[in-house]
């Protein structure tokens, strides 16, 4: 994701240039994708210490990689915070194909990993466009408790939108 990120933060040809609509709907973007990985890593546990077991619950109840879909929106953030608005279709399909490649050898890891109960799961919740028809049932009442340790793993989201922020202060 480096290098399409470097031309949003470098580049200022077709900038758009009202700070305040940038600032609004860049802000808004951010949080929608900080938001959704802070929910994916409540349930998920990456990067936590907790035993792994295949996750259902929550946002995975809806898509199998509400993660990748909070980094996608994150970037598209950087797009808008930079002012590169003409990027964001660029940048969508540039994470189509990256996270694409990355699922299908995620997914032949965790099918080895989860055998039938991850086939069901397949079948079940799709890849990457949420079904919205309400939950498949499954809960995790502590979910909440892994608040505040989702919310400092996810702290670095922030540090790393902050240069395309300043390049809007400061551009």
């Amino acid at each position: 994701m480096v290098p399409p990120l470097l031309l949003a933060l470098f580049c200022t040809w077709g900038q758009f240039d009202n700070k305040t609509v940038l600032f609004l709907m860049g802000g808004c973007v951010f949080c929608a994708g900080w938001f959704l990985r802070i929910c994916s890593q409540m349930h998920l546990h990456y990067r936590l210490p907790q035993k792994k077991i295949l996750t259902r619950t929550g946002p995975y109840q809806y898509t199998r990689n509400p993660f990748y879909i909070g980094n996608t929106v994150i970037i598209l953030a950087a797009c808008i915070f930079s002012g590169l608005l003409w990027l964001i279709p660029i940048m969508v399909i540039y994470c189509a194909i990256v996270y694409s490649l990355v699922v299908r050898y995620e997914e032949s890891h965790l099918r080895n990993k989860y055998g039938a109960p991850y086939e069901e799961y397949l079948a079940q919740v799709p890849r990457w466009f949420p079904r919205m028809e309400g939950g498949r049932g499954e809960d995790s009442p502590g979910a909440l408790r892994y608040f505040w340790p989702a919310f400092k793993t996810e702290l670095h989201n922030v540090v790393l939108i902050l240069p395309f922020i300043a390049k809007q202060i400061f551009y």
